[in-house]
């Protein structure tokens, strides 16, 4: 009886285990660091030592041949084939260059399918929404992460990585992309620690003007050359290859 008692006295006095204290809002900074510490511990354990990290299109799907974003899916899938295959070659095996996504589907499924392809691990950072956004099936088990919060699943996207691979995308990929190349722009993030890209250039070349900005004084071109440009699974592996061993 003093045994249960104890239990009882100490579950009550045990606010790690108050779920309705967890989930109000006084206990918000908890899940905040909670989605710091545990990617953290994780990674840690699976001794993953670098990303690359690639960005895209929810949308784009390997069915939909009539789509533009179609392409875009199966030369995500080859890419990242590729630098896993590479990857999984340097010694310590398998624990740099690891491709890591959003999670989704579209471009992110298309990259984690890759690595798969290569025989790789690869990692999934989903987030919860009120629509859910389910995590693909080619994520590494023990690395599928879901986030509450944008800004928590953002930095971990962004942690490791060595490479950022922009993809035709939306909004989202609109987003990260200029987040990325801001903190590179400003210094926040040194260009010797990581190098951008965008990934299909008849596709940006519509959606982005940078020589509008440069035109309009808002950008300078110095600011242009923070990323670089390709439009073949092919052209962009030999960069990485090349310039990938130089990063701090």
């Amino acid at each position: 009886m003093k045994k249960i008692e104890a239990r009882r006295l100490d579950m009550a006095e045990s606010p790690y285990r108050d779920l309705e204290f967890l989930e109000s809002q006084e206990g918000r900074t908890l899940r905040i660091l909670s989605e710091y510490v545990w990617p953290m511990a994780r990674l840690e354990k699976l001794k993953v030592e670098s990303t690359i990290l690639f960005l895209g299109s929810a949308k784009a799907s390997p069915a939909s041949s009539d789509s533009i974003l179609h392409r875009y899916y199966w030369e995500a899938e080859e890419l990242a084939y590729r630098i896993t295959k590479w990857g999984m070659n340097i010694k310590p095996r398998g624990r740099r260059y690891v491709v890591c996504t959003g999670g989704g589907p579209g471009i992110m499924e298309a990259a984690n399918r890759g690595a798969t392809r290569a025989g790789g691990k690869s990692i999934g950072m989903n987030i919860s929404l009120p629509q859910p956004q389910l995590p693909n099936p080619y994520i590494t088990p023990e690395l599928n992460f879901t986030f509450h919060y944008f800004f928590m699943r953002k930095f971990w996207l962004m942690y490791k990585a060595k490479a950022v691979i922009a993809f035709p995308g939306g909004f989202g990929t609109l987003d990260e992309f200029f987040e990325i190349i801001t903190l590179l722009q400003t210094g926040k993030v040194s260009r010797r620690e990581v190098l951008l890209i965008l990934y299909g250039k008849e596709y940006w070349d519509r959606v982005l003007n940078f020589r509008a900005l440069v035109e309009c004084g808002a950008i300078t071109e110095e600011d242009v050359r923070l990323f670089s440009v390709f439009s073949s699974p092919q052209e962009a592996f030999n960069y990485l290859k090349k310039y990938l061993p130089q990063m701090h």
